[in-house]
């Protein structure tokens, strides 16, 4: 027998169960810690990620990754008007990390209903905008109409806005817009989208950009900046500095400087509020760990104690202590395999029973969704089951070094 079966085949053999003899308690107590921390690692990383993807999506949705905005340009929605034939844009458009650009204009207006008012923003988009996310999210009539070439005055508005001002698909109703002097207008319901992120669905309202470079005064080659979207947004930050690179190698046109805000510096208190969640996520996994080690290294213990006879005589046959480790190592394996395979069944299918029936509701108010989102990708599944396999097993060999303290004359006779 080679080195490696030996010790493999003396583990299977203390692993088979024999018969009328009942299996220790504490390989039952470590396979459930294991399996128990395996589920509870798998949940709270697929919630985790699932509210970091949710939210960072549903964001950079309403406002792209990277907005290019005047410099002068504060965080209100009375913005500073700037060209739209940037000599920048094109060097922008030309970086392969740019997945798209899109000129806009934002105008702050109050949606007045019948028996109710509500602050919003009306977003004007050009033709060649990009409606994957409105559409993703609409759920009634169709989105508005901006590549004609007359100008009309549909728009888009969100579910929570409609069921406040008791709008439907074709109704219309009537903005105003406080400034100098002050103005009113009447705009149609084309659509209705419902993202279920309470903060932006109750104030954004979408439309062609005409309609708001008309209401804020403006001709038709002024917007209020560039929305841009990268394809990582991993590197965001490195992204955002490139096309700051740009801007200052770019001279803008009539004295407009200009500059790049990136989604995080638009909502800092969000996203460092998601970057809480990496500690919490350590947390979880550490705490895990040890209960299932050390539940693990009792087993271990217990399974060394009971096999002391069997070590005796098979060090007497000449097996070394490194031999004997393997073989009990490979016995602990065979524990926290079996442990990982029921707790990844429990885990996963908590995280698929949620995603498919959202069944764990949110208090929206608090968290921005109305049900516990997941993110269940293989990547970091799998990179979770081999980083545990492998952590787990390194530690175990530590309590196998009692193996050398055991002396093959006094262990045989051990009862």
């Amino acid at each position: 027998m080679s080195r490696l079966y030996l010790p493999y085949f003396l583990a299977r053999r203390m692993a088979a169960p024999v018969h009328g003899h009942k299996k220790n308690v504490m390989v039952r107590i470590a396979t459930l810690s294991v399996g128990v921390g395996m589920a509870v690692m798998i949940v709270a990383l697929g919630v985790i990620f699932g509210f970091k993807q949710q939210i960072t999506s549903k964001l950079t949705g309403f406002g792209a990754h990277v907005q290019l905005v005047h410099l002068d340009g504060n965080s209100s929605y009375e913005t500073v008007p700037i060209s739209i034939d940037q000599p920048v844009v094109e060097r922008i458009v030309a970086l392969k990390e740019v997945a798209g650009i899109y000129p806009y204009a934002i105008k702050a207006g109050i949606l007045r209903g019948e028996k109710a008012m509500q602050g919003v923003v009306l977003k004007g988009v050009a033709p060649d905008y990009d409606w994957s996310f409105f559409e993703r999210y609409r759920v009634e009539g169709e989105r508005p109409r901006v590549e004609d070439s007359v100008r009309n005055k549909e728009v888009m508005i969100s579910r929570r806005l409609a069921e406040m001002m008791q709008l439907k698909v074709g109704d219309p109703f009537e903005m105003l817009f406080i400034q100098n002097p002050p103005r009113r207008d009447r705009f149609r319901v084309a659509g209705i989208y419902d993202t279920q992120f309470d903060e932006l669905d109750k104030v954004m309202i979408l439309t062609d950009i005409r309609n708001v470079q008309r209401l804020s005064g403006w001709d038709s080659t002024q917007v209020t900046g560039f929305e841009i979207n990268t394809r990582d947004f991993a590197h965001l930050d490195r992204f955002t500095a490139q096309i700051d690179e740009l801007l200052f190698d770019t001279p803008g046109i009539d004295d407009q400087p200009l500059r790049a805000v990136s989604i995080r510096e638009r909502y800092p208190m969000i996203f460092d509020w998601l970057n809480a969640h990496n500690v919490n996520a350590a947390v979880i996994i550490t705490v895990m760990l040890l209960v299932a080690l050390f539940n693990m290294v009792s087993a271990l213990l217990i399974i060394l104690l009971e096999r002391t006879p069997m070590i005796g005589v098979l060090k007497a046959l000449g097996m070394d202590n490194r031999a004997l480790q393997k073989t009990f190592v490979i016995r602990s394996s065979f524990i926290l395999l079996k442990g990982m395979f029921w707790g990844n069944l429990l885990g996963v299918g908590l995280c698929l029973l949620q995603a498919y029936t959202g069944w764990i509701r949110l208090d929206q108010a608090g968290y921005f969704l109305t049900t516990v989102p997941i993110d269940l990708e293989w990547s970091w599944w799998l990179l979770l089951n081999v980083a545990t396999f492998v952590v787990l097993v390194a530690l175990l060999t530590l309590p196998t070094l009692i193996i050398s303290l055991i002396l093959p004359e006094k262990s045989i006779r051990f009862e």
